[in-house]
């Protein structure tokens, strides 16, 4: 992991800190294609050089979310596009499991989204 992706996982206090690291292996281990660099100030993931996916928090509940990058092109229950008109977001309650499962479903979906515009 490069030198700022790690300071940006462990300045973190927990739980914060565990569930943003849980997060982001559920997303590497997704998709071998899939990969991590710092876009923004935040985790950035990437499939064949497109963005799927970013990790933050909201500043307010300090949960962490995962931000699709074309969220608006995805339809689950769980993803809430708020003010924003492209993106969606996958919030985490980091008290609780993960849900494995539903991470892992709407990554499909984004990567059959940048699938199909590779």
């Amino acid at each position: 992991m490069q030198e700022d992706l790690s300071q940006f996982y462990f300045k973190k206090d927990e739980p914060m800190q565990s569930c943003l690291l849980s997060l982001r292996d559920i997303i590497l281990s997704q998709n071998d294609s899939i990969s991590e660099s710092l876009k923004y100030g935040l985790p950035c993931f990437s499939y064949n050089k497109k963005h799927i996916c970013y990790l933050w928090y909201d500043k307010k509940t300090m949960f962490p979310y995962i931000l699709f990058a074309d969220g608006n092109r995805i339809n689950h229950p769980l993803l809430e596009a708020g003010d924003r008109k492209r993106m969606k977001v996958l919030s985490i309650n980091p008290e609780e499991d993960i849900d494995i499962e539903t991470i892992q479903l709407i990554l499909t979906e984004a990567l059959k989204l940048r699938a199909k515009k590779a």
